[in-house]
């Protein structure tokens, strides 16, 4: 069971270390600010939709984390950003190209960031 004294120390933890205000984390999550405002009073316990829209809006945070104070925050597992030129991204284009030849080429590689950016690369 969650305690929801932590959690809410835990929750302002969290707010504090992005640098937001209640308000702005409010809005960055989707939900209202009076939902901030209780739980970090101690007057409303989480909802598993309120602790999924952080998790989906901060990816940094760990789910045990701010459930149970257990594990790290932030997060410092890194997603590696594709590096187009590394010798692995060569062996890799090597053995895409060498299967291409055989019967499909590739037209087109579009790789989506998390910060909805997107790189297109065309053949």
């Amino acid at each position: 069971m969650v305690n929801i004294e932590d959690f809410s120390k835990r929750l302002q933890e969290v707010i504090d270390y992005y640098g937001e205000t209640a308000s702005s984390f409010a809005e960055k999550i989707g939900v209202q600010r009076s939902s901030i405002s209780h739980i970090l009073s101690g007057r409303n316990k989480p909802s598993l939709e309120f602790v999924l829209k952080i998790l989906g809006s901060f990816p940094e945070v760990e789910l045990y984390w701010l459930l149970n104070g257990k594990g790290e925050f932030p997060s410092t597992k890194k997603t590696p950003e594709p590096d187009l030129v590394s010798p692995t991204s060569t062996i890799i284009e090597s053995k895409i190209e060498t299967k291409a030849k055989e019967d499909k080429t590739i037209e087109r590689i579009v790789i989506f960031y998390s910060d909805g950016s997107f790189k297109n690369f065309q053949n």
